[in-house]
């Protein structure tokens, strides 16, 4: 049978309520310009969430920090570990860990003090990357990213966000104003590259305002998945006049439309006002608050990528509510290890309640934010006693849509620490034949963390 040739300028027709509506056709053989359609997923989620301080100090940091006991290292390695006192908090949101890691990165001696712990651990963890030499100085803590942190590598690389980009490419969060200093990375974890940093959002009222004070047109999407019901009897009817091979693609057209409609669907049952936060100053219940705003945020696709500092490098906050007199810096290097043993706790305990406001948003397919996600939990060195950066700490929270094994522990004594870059990069979709620089480099990821 001939088949007409049809116009590219041809519409599925239909009615939304008394309103005519149409809607434009992809391009097709009978229109002489044959093109596939891919089917819509719900996308994943990045984020970077940040603590000071390290963690306490034991043997596997040094021979002077052997008084300590490792509260971090679980006692076995594989799946369905048995949770460390310091992962305790964390296992409802089933992490997997990486311990042993450490920095590969080469440490020029000039400028001296690039070793230092408190920089070089902070900026290979977050940008596989050493310092950048040009204008560092160790005595006044001056320093500079010689590229983009983590977070800010993905939420601009074309292989996270294609062609679906949301209003905010990453929003940059933190909790506690506490500062060891008043300029450069000890006030912000997230970098463009050099001398280009973001600083974070710490006010919830701030936050609320920049994400909900204007409401989302929640109007314009339901008219939006009206409209694709409204043409789906013409689309039918097409279907009759057209060639198998054109068929095939309507329905593809067909079937990724209704993949979008299920997302706006999804988007409008999530995407609701949380309400202006009343403020809080107590740590836990801050981190819960801004967690809560970036579930929101999350949920209403306004962004997928994200970082969060609970707490800032060598943080110089003063956790009066556990009893500890001086300011956290100062109470690691006085050697207070059951005080930083309570302080990193409960800072576990902060991390796990941003977790759970993730957890706690669920989509119509049963799938929660966190199953969307991969969490890099890091924080700027192993320990902040002698500023170790053997045995940094490195987690991973998230499924990141079935990509990432979930409550894995992994131990490498010296190894990469980059392999937990690359382990995400990959599981996010983004092609890492290697991640790492300046002797950084590796082609490796974590064994056992991708599905």
């Amino acid at each position: 049978m001939k088949i007409k040739p049809l116009s590219r300028r041809t519409l599925l027709r239909g009615m939304a309520g008394s309103l005519s509506v149409g809607l434009a056709l992809p391009a097709l053989e009978a229109m002489r310009e044959p093109k596939t359609a891919s089917a819509a997923t719900l996308p994943p989620i990045f984020g970077v969430f940040f603590w000071g301080g390290g963690l306490p100090w034991h043997a596997g940091h040094g021979p002077e920090q052997a008084n300590g006991t490792d509260l971090w290292t679980p006692s076995s390695t594989g799946a369905n570990f048995t949770p460390s006192e310091l992962l305790a908090p964390l296992a409802p949101y089933m992490p997997s860990v990486a311990t042993g890691l450490t920095p590969h990165t080469e440490v020029p001696t000039s400028p001296p003090g690039q070793e230092d712990g408190h920089m070089r651990g902070f900026m290979v963890s977050l940008t596989g990357d050493r310092i950048r030499p040009e204008g560092f100085d160790h005595p006044s803590h001056t320093l500079t990213a010689l590229r983009p942190t983590l977070d800010q590598y993905v939420a601009k690389h074309l292989d996270f966000y294609k062609s679906d980009a949301p209003k905010y490419s990453s929003l940059v969060l933190g909790v506690s104003p506490a500062r060891f200093h008043d300029y450069g990375h000890w006030n912000a974890i997230s970098y463009n590259g050099p001398d280009s940093m973001n600083l974070p959002i710490m006010d919830p009222v701030q936050l609320y305002n920049l994400l909900f004070s204007v409401p989302a047109d929640v109007d314009l999407l339901a008219r939006r998945a009206s409209l694709l019901d409204a043409v789906k009897d013409d689309a039918n009817s097409l279907k009759l006049r057209l060639g198998s091979k054109d068929r095939e693609r309507l329905e593809s057209h067909l079937d990724h439309l209704n993949a979008v409609q299920h997302r706006l669907e999804l988007t409008q049952v999530a995407c609701e006002d949380p309400g202006v936060p009343s403020p809080t100053d107590e740590l836990i219940a801050k981190a819960g608050l801004m967690g809560d705003l970036l579930g929101h945020a999350l949920a209403c696709n306004l962004t997928r990528a994200f970082s969060f500092m609970l707490t800032s490098p060598a943080t110089t906050h003063v956790f009066s509510n556990l009893n500890v007199a001086n300011d956290f810096h100062t109470t690691v290097h006085n050697g207070e290890w059951a005080n930083a043993r309570a302080v990193h706790l409960y800072q576990m305990q902060a991390f796990a309640a941003m977790l759970s406001k993730l957890d706690g948003l669920v989509d119509t397919e049963g799938a929660t934010l966190l199953d969307r996600s991969a969490i890099f939990g890091l924080s700027e060195y192993g320990e902040g006693f002698k500023h170790s950066v053997s045995e940094m700490p490195t987690l991973i929270v998230g499924g990141c849509n079935g990509a990432l094994r979930r409550g894995v522990h992994t131990r490498e004594v010296g190894g990469n620490i980059s392999k937990v870059h690359v382990t995400l990069l990959r599981a996010l979709g983004i092609e890492t034949p290697s991640f790492g620089f300046n002797g950084g480099e590796t082609t490796e990821a974590v064994s056992g963390f991708l599905a």
